[in-house]
């Protein structure tokens, strides 16, 4: 299950440089390098250096990691949700990815001009919230006009649909993003069908200049002042520091060229493993000799889901999972070691799976 993940900005905040850096940027594992679905689609793995060990350990034919998809989101201009710029292809772009990737200016430069005039993040971001807003607020008032009639005739759930749908549009009138809502499941199915934009998880990105890389300024506190109330996430990152790391091949002097930084990792790592989290993911690992591969799941999800993602055919005929934490593989050096050592599990149907299982499973159709 491939997370989509669409990079916003307004116009000269770095949201291409962005994306350029990831589409030339190298993969950690190099079995699956960055590819192009269309001209504004990317994807890219997700780092992982636990499929490095299974693969010294393993010794596989092949190394198959999970993978990420950016969708570079261009035509936003204030006036997007009634239709300004390339505001249509733009909205529609938008409700098809799961997650918002927000860039959002926080660096001065004379030769790079912004839309407003001057540096204002927490502008820039309201530009954007507001449009989105607008637009889930016209989607949310269709879908009460239509259910209005059904709840004045006593239809007990049209009448709870339609008490959830005005704290919907009561939000979004107060300039809020649905996101900001505390809701539960009834409540999020009531409005499912609209595919709500601002009820998307976002991950705000500050792109700073050189200076701030590692300490921040002035313009990345005035953005985390503005999302805190906000069920959402915010990373520190340079494009332009960004865009050269990815020029690197080798990786011994990109390690280098972030130690000159002081950076341990780079800013697009921190972005694809931060996004890859934000809609509550893991990965559990399949090893053999044919191939070590990474599978993407959800947290919680229980043993016979996480088969079914491999092949419909191993959650229906699901009969029992063999189970090895990834600490005893690198301890015993094999699945032979294990089992003789007592280091793997059989779990049944109910096993909620863990970050970093090693998993086989055995089914019967």
């Amino acid at each position: 299950m491939a997370l989509q993940c669409g990079i916003v900005g307004l116009p000269n905040v770095g949201k291409s440089t962005l994306f350029n850096a990831l589409s030339s940027a190298k993969a950690e594992a190099a079995n699956f390098p960055f590819c192009t679905i269309e001209p504004n689609v990317g994807v890219v793995t997700v780092p992982d250096h636990r499929l490095q060990v299974l693969e010294k350990l393993v010794n596989p034919n092949r190394v198959l990691p999970t993978v990420i998809e950016f969708v570079d989101i261009a035509g936003l201009v204030k006036g997007a949700s009634k239709g300004e710029g390339l505001g249509n292809k733009f909205l529609a772009n938008i409700r098809e990815v799961d997650a918002i990737v927000h860039v959002v200016r926080c660096f001065k430069d004379d030769n790079v001009v912004h839309v407003a005039g001057g540096v204002d993040p927490v502008f820039d971001k309201e530009v954007i919230d507001s449009e989105l807003q607008l637009k889930d607020l016209e989607s949310v008032e269709k879908k009460i006009q239509r259910i209005e009639k059904i709840a004045k005739s006593g239809e007990a759930k049209a009448k709870r649909d339609l008490e959830i749908l005005n704290n919907f549009k009561k939000c979004l009138l107060e300039g809020k993003n649905a996101r900001a809502l505390d809701v539960d499941k009834e409540e999020i199915e009531a409005v499912r069908d609209l595919h709500l934009l601002t009820i998307k998880p976002v991950l705000y990105v500050a792109n700073v200049d050189e200076s701030s890389i590692l300490t921040g300024n002035q313009y990345v506190e005035q953005l985390k002042e503005s999302i805190k109330d906000e069920n959402a996430e915010i990373i520190v990152l340079c494009a332009a520091i960004e865009s050269q790391i990815a020029e690197f091949d080798d990786m011994e002097e990109k390690a280098m060229f972030l130690s000159e930084y002081g950076l341990e990792e780079s800013g697009l790592n921190k972005l694809i493993a931060g996004a890859y989290s934000l809609l509550d993911l893991i990965t559990y690992f399949t090893a053999g000799v044919q191939e070590v591969r990474a599978w993407t799941i959800k947290k919680g999800w229980k043993a016979p889901q996480a088969a079914g993602v491999i092949h419909t055919d191993f959650e229906r005929g699901f009969i029992k999972a063999e189970v090895i934490k990834l600490k005893d593989y690198e301890q015993f050096k094999s699945e032979a070691a294990c089992r003789e050592n007592g280091k793997i599990a059989i779990e049944g149907k109910e096993y909620i799976v863990h970050d970093g299982d090693i998993m086989h499973f055995r089914f019967n159709v």
